[in-house]
């Protein structure tokens, strides 16, 4: 024969009718001119919900107060603005969060209950947006540690580009031929970042190619004169100027390198003058610059 078992356990859907029930019989009883049920209303549903106002009134202005300390602090701190801003309103609604959760305490609602279900929907919120969450840490330290800066130019995630905007999630980039790049955050953080102007002055360097048949102080000399010949360009002082090096000696030729170090904004202008310099000089000089070769040895084998 089989068994029923009796369901005591009340769904949600049965507890909010039976509270239903019981709030609409006490304001019965109110009416009806019982006093104790008019005190019991009180007690039990008025005096809860003046608590509740006070309690979110309370927040609304505490939170306001926190988060103009946060965005204050950050400010004096020297964070950039839309960070600071961004802190603010965190902890703001992090103290409204706060205050609605005990507010709903005085209703009779468990507290841990909504923590846990904010937990879990925060969680999974986390799991689902994993990779813009990481864009927006990249996008925090970015702004935090500031590698860079609106203006500068870069070379990150295989993009070299003037900086026209940090923001939380991307980085926008114009490279030099105008395009507009918008790269995430986390892969400029996540790899090496160069700062290609974050110095004022840079050096141009220039390899060259000489004849083995060419003497080697003269050919120095005459790099050394086509260096020379943009002074008008180059950097003074102490390890600037201009140098000449020999490199080493190639397959068909003797490599040099010529350096000139310059203001960054000249750099490119610079490099074609070196350049230009360096070959007419060599001319001049009738020091070539040759082709790649090979020398092919003939010889006749022993007769087998």
């Amino acid at each position: 024969m089989p068994l029923t078992l009796a369901q005591d356990v009340e769904t949600p859907e049965q507890e909010v009718g039976v509270a239903i029930e019981e709030v609409q019989a006490t304001f019965s009883e109110a009416l009806g001119g019982d006093t104790g049920a008019m005190w019991r209303l009180v007690e039990d549903y008025a005096m809860p919900l003046v608590w509740a106002i006070v309690i979110l009134i309370a927040t609304l202005i505490v939170g306001k107060i926190i988060a103009g300390v946060v965005t204050r602090s950050s400010n004096r701190a020297r964070v950039d603005e839309t960070l600071s801003r961004f802190f603010g309103k965190l902890v703001y609604y992090l103290v409204l969060i706060i205050g609605v959760m005990f507010a709903l305490g005085k209703f009779g609602i468990e507290v841990t209950s909504f923590a846990a279900i904010l937990a879990a929907a925060g969680f999974a919120v986390g799991m689902a947006l994993s990779g813009t969450l990481s864009n927006f840490a990249a996008g925090t330290m970015l702004l935090v540690f500031r590698p860079f800066k609106v203006g500068q130019i870069i070379n990150a995630a295989g993009v070299v580009g003037k900086v026209h905007e940090i923001e939380l999630f991307t980085t926008t980039l114009d490279t030099p031929d105008n395009r507009r790049i918008i790269v995430p955050n986390a892969a400029i953080y996540g790899g090496t970042i160069e700062n290609i102007s974050f110095h004022a002055e840079r050096r141009v360097d220039v390899g060259v190619g000489c004849d083995y048949t060419a003497d080697l102080d003269t050919t120095r000399g005459v790099l050394d004169q086509a260096a020379a010949s943009l002074a008008g360009m180059a950097v003074q002082g102490e390890d600037r100027g201009h140098q000449v090096v020999l490199g080493d000696l190639g397959d068909s030729s003797v490599n040099w390198t010529v350096r000139l170090w310059v203001k960054a904004e000249d750099y490119w202008a610079a490099k074609e003058a070196l350049t230009r310099a360096i070959k007419v000089h060599l001319d001049e000089a009738g020091i070539g610059i040759p082709f790649p070769q090979m020398d092919v040895h003939l010889g006749q084998g022993a007769p087998s």
